[in-house]
């Protein structure tokens, strides 16, 4: 029996797997930071075995409801990714198990690695309508990846449209749906993505934290930096990732943006807005109000009636993305939730919230914001 961790995004600790029946784990803490949840390993040698493996420390992590009604993701080929029940008992998370193959991988969500973030990098720039930059490096070195779609027409009166993803590594169904988000945008028959880019310019950053996607971290980058708390002085040092994207949308300037996370713990795709800015009024209401209902009437899996409380006027967090977006730039900014767990309303036995479910909403998301776009050349939303 072999347990290991060590590929990209890998997180494990083996306590003790002397006995197929006691398999007793861990899940590594981010570097320089106390957040865990995240975890992906692989199990080898134990075919037609029975198994119980148990992380010990799951009722300490970021997130601990999190693992209460949760079912574990596997994989024997890494492509398909199921389900399997878990229970959480006295802080530890217990999986018995029983492989039909030589290894099979576990992780907490189904994983979006580093190399397949370059091939969806590599190929979108081969169409005319994407271009490529790279707008700096991470701590790691690795390059932070910015794509732009554009139908190069009616550029005078476009806007510009940014959407990030992954600010929290361990969050990979962000980084699903911003592959579903180019595989709309780059099919040229597809009259509502050419309606769009003929509205817009839509900026992407696919993973906005690469360092802590490769490291296996939940929440952080390499310097153990929450970046979703870094957007109001990011320092060049120690949150290179929020400094240089933030100052690509200073210098572009941005009429629309979206931020695709994942919640641990709430079972329902929803949006939060940027109520708690000082100057939140009707107009700006209405605008959030017309997004999010204009979304949840395209895609069953999203719904309005469950979320984040809204803050009161005055009280938003400007260390925040959508914050210090909305409030510098005047634009509806907003924050996309997706569940680790699975929709209770429209629940799926077999995958739960899956990758292809992200990917789908993706392209909900993307006709949303293109009704989104109607209203704002004609007039208010109403």
């Amino acid at each position: 029996m072999h347990i290991s961790q060590n590929f990209d995004a890998g997180n494990i600790e083996v306590v003790s797997c002397a006995d197929a029946s006691d398999i007793q784990l861990k899940i590594r803490a981010d570097n320089e930071s106390e957040f865990y949840q995240w975890f992906y390993f692989r199990l080898s040698g134990v075919k037609a075995t029975r198994c119980t493996m148990r992380i010990l420390n799951a009722g300490g992590a970021a997130y601990p409801p999190g693992f209460q009604n949760y079912r574990i993701c596997y994989s024997y080929d890494r492509q398909n990714w199921l389900r399997h029940p878990t229970s959480l008992e006295n802080g530890a998370l217990t999986i018995e198990f029983e492989p039909e193959y030589d290894s099979v991988y576990f992780a907490y969500f189904a994983p979006y690695s580093m190399e397949r973030h370059a091939d969806l990098v590599a190929r979108s720039q081969l169409s005319p309508r994407c271009s490529h930059r790279v707008v700096g490096k991470t701590l790691d070195g690795q390059d932070l990846d910015l794509l732009k779609f554009s139908s190069n027409q009616n550029e005078q009166t476009k806007k510009s449209c940014w959407i990030i993803a992954r600010q929290h590594p361990g969050e990979s169904m962000a980084e699903w749906w911003m592959e579903g988000c180019i595989e709309r945008l780059l099919d040229e028959t597809n009259a509502a993505s050419n309606k769009l880019l003929s509205q817009c310019d839509v900026y992407l950053v696919p993973n906005m934290n690469p360092d802590g996607s490769r490291r296996g971290h939940l929440r952080t980058n390499a310097a153990g930096r929450n970046l979703n708390r870094e957007w109001a002085d990011p320092e060049i040092g120690a949150s290179p990732e929020v400094y240089l994207v933030k100052q690509a949308i200073n210098e572009i300037g941005a009429d629309f943006m979206l931020d695709v996370h994942g919640d641990e713990s709430l079972p329902y795709c929803f949006i939060a807005g940027t109520e708690g800015l000082a100057d939140w009024d009707t107009a700006k209401q209405a605008r959030l109000d017309f997004y999010k209902n204009t979304l949840a009437e395209l895609n069953p899996d999203f719904q309005t009636e469950r979320g984040y409380p809204a803050k009161t006027p005055g009280t938003a967090n400007l260390t925040m993305s959508t914050a210090q977006i909305a409030e510098t730039h005047g634009c509806l900014a907003m924050t996309l939730e997706m569940p680790f767990k699975d929709t209770t309303a429209t629940p799926d036995e077999t995958f739960g919230w899956s990758g292809e479910r992200s990917k789908q909403l993706a392209h909900s998301c993307l006709d949303a914001l293109s009704d989104y776009l109607d209203t704002e050349l004609s007039g208010e939303p109403e």
